[in-house]
């Protein structure tokens, strides 16, 4: 009976987190898998045995650690440098994992940051955190030093969507056009700091962050009905003038998202005052293991009193007692 009452609870509540684990949803239908991209990952030792890379470049200051990491600047004033992915992402759904590292001395003035980028073009340096300006695409900002007074703290990490026309506010730390904003403090942590983004196409991009404790993922920004270009390069680069700090990216992994078939939703969220369809599935479901069990114990008490009745000499240990399947055991033979 332990191993039944066992069976009823694990049926009963797992399904139940099964759901709650769900990821990111587009109205009925969530992330189904994801698929690794070679392609666009990177990981030590990040070069071959002929010192280069099959999928990345890089260029300009940027150098690597084959143990530790791709370094775009070192810690010193008026560095530049890059890393690009050769091929377009031409997933339509795709998640993004990138673990950095942005650190230096404590007795100067530090910045001026690192920049994420999922843009039409590739490998084009310039001012903006070492990449092109009026660029056509995503750029996503740590930026780590204040060019004005604002009213919330630095580091901070800013997002634009460029049109290929309009200018990244240098002045005003990309406030004027920036897509979605948070504040975090991923400078000299002592955990890795770690980016996630998330882009579903023509629907929703989500960043979160790592940088409190591990595997602690706090939400930066969410934007939704957002458009990417069409297969855009994947790249990173980094720039110190005056102030400076090391930039550096450990490793890069990137998925593509395979969603759930719209004909077989997973869930749908009830609007006020009614009872979603998950809610009145697990309600039925509760009603169906409550009279399997019923069955299952009329059968129990039933054999039980059969049992009796031949006078076979066979006992029941109460619930709890007797061995691992329920108690039904021949007590002279075991």
């Amino acid at each position: 009976m332990k191993l039944l009452l066992g069976l009823v609870f694990a049926v009963t509540f797992l399904p139940i987190g099964v759901l709650s684990k769900g990821e990111a949803k587009l109205a009925n239908r969530t992330i189904e898998r994801t698929v690794s991209l070679r392609t666009h990952s990177v990981f030590p030792p990040y070069i071959d045995q002929d010192l280069q890379n099959r999928w990345w470049d890089f260029g300009a200051d940027a150098y690597v650690n084959t143990n530790k990491h791709i370094r775009l600047t070192q810690a010193r004033p008026s560095q530049m440098g890059w890393l690009w992915s050769r091929l377009p992402l031409t997933s339509a759904n795709f998640i993004v994992e990138v673990e950095f590292r942005i650190s230096g001395d404590a007795g100067h003035l530090f910045g001026d940051g690192l920049a994420i980028w999922l843009t039409s073009t590739r490998a084009q340096p310039g001012p903006v955190f070492g990449s092109v300006d009026n660029f056509e695409g995503l750029g996503i900002f740590l930026d780590t030093y204040a060019n004005t007074r604002h009213q919330y703290a630095f580091p901070r990490v800013v997002g634009m969507l460029g049109d290929g026309k309009t200018e990244y506010d240098q002045a005003g730390d990309g406030e004027a056009h920036q897509l979605g904003a948070c504040s975090a403090n991923y400078r000299r942590t002592n955990v890795a700091t770690k980016m996630k983004i998330t882009y579903i196409k023509d629907a929703y991009l989500d960043v979160k962050m790592q940088y409190k404790a591990w595997d602690e993922w706090t939400d930066c920004f969410h934007v939704d009905n957002i458009e990417l270009p069409l297969a855009p390069f994947l790249g990173f680069s980094a720039l110190t003038g005056d102030v400076y700090d090391a930039h550096d990216i450990i490793s890069v992994t990137t998925y593509s998202a395979i969603l759930s078939s719209p004909d077989a939703p997973r869930d749908k969220i009830g609007v006020a005052g009614t009872v979603s369809q998950s809610s009145g599935s697990s309600f039925w479901t509760l009603i169906k293991l409550g009279m399997f069990v019923g069955v299952c114990v009329g059968a129990f008490y039933g054999y039980k009193a059969y049992a009796e009745k031949r006078g076979g000499g066979v006992t029941a240990a109460p619930f709890g007692g007797g061995n691992s399947f329920g108690g039904l055991y021949d007590s002279k033979r075991f």
